[in-house]
Formats: structure tokens, sequence, C-alpha cells
């Protein structure tokens, strides 16, 4: 039985989901998971049908470490009223996949392309999320 037929099975809900749909799952559970292929090892993200290097077709879904680098920053500048300056990043993720997220608990225009930084699961409002902080050092 594949992983997103025993997602379904424990959220009461009849047959299969998708990838992307297990993915979020997890989140909202309080779960980092990403897909690894079977037939190759790679992670694969964003959670897809087939793999990227070699069209497997069989996924386990695993915790990556969390650790990463940045590869791409910025700064999404917002009014106060709207929650002040945001910083989006891509972050390349030891398991070899890349990521679009954030970074928290610092100035958003600290975070610089090579920092490396850690992630995990953070509740915002009715969503779950994967943000990152800065690794002591990086600063």
């Amino acid at each position: 039985m594949s992983v997103q037929a025993k997602m379904a099975g424990t959220a009461g809900e009849p047959g299969p989901i998708g990838p992307q749909q297990t993915y979020f799952r997890y989140l909202q559970e309080g779960q980092w998971r990403i897909p690894r292929c079977c037939g190759c090892g790679q992670a694969v993200f964003y959670p897809r049908i087939a793999c990227p290097t070699c069209a497997g077709q069989e996924f386990e879904w695993v915790a990556p470490c969390g650790l990463g680098t940045i590869y791409a920053t910025t700064v999404m500048r917002r009014p106060a009223q709207a929650g002040g300056d945001l910083n989006l990043c891509l972050v390349d993720l030891d398991e070899g996949v890349r990521m679009m997220s954030r970074i928290e608990g610092v100035d958003p225009a600290v975070p610089r392309i090579g920092h490396r930084v850690h992630g995990e699961v953070r509740r915002a409002g009715e969503q779950s999320l994967v943000v990152f902080e800065l690794l002591e050092g990086a600063q």
C-alpha cells in the first residue's frame, strides 16, 4: 500500500491522495517530510508523481535533516500594518533539493547567499509551514 493511501485512510477519506496533498497533510500534523524515490534514492521536491531523475513512481516519505544553504534571497517590502518586511529565499537542502521559504528570527535584510540555515515546521494561523533560521555564526 502506498504512503498516499495510508495517509488518506488515517484522515478517513476514501482512496489514495496525490503527492502535494500528502506533503501538506504531513505539515498539518507538524511533520516535515519529503519524497525520496525508491528506484534511485534521489530526494524529490516539489512532490510529484514521477521522479525527475529516473522516472520512478514509488516514493517513501522521509524527514529531511533540516539543514541547508541559502541559494537566493530577497526582501519583500510591506507596510507595517501588513506585517512589515519579510525575507523570501530559496534554500538548497542538504538532501539535494531546493525549496522556497523564508528566514525568520533576524532582520529580513541580514540573510545572504551561502548562509547555512536550519528549517522546521511552524504554525502560522491555520496553516503549517517550513521556515528557516540562520545557523549560529552565519550572521
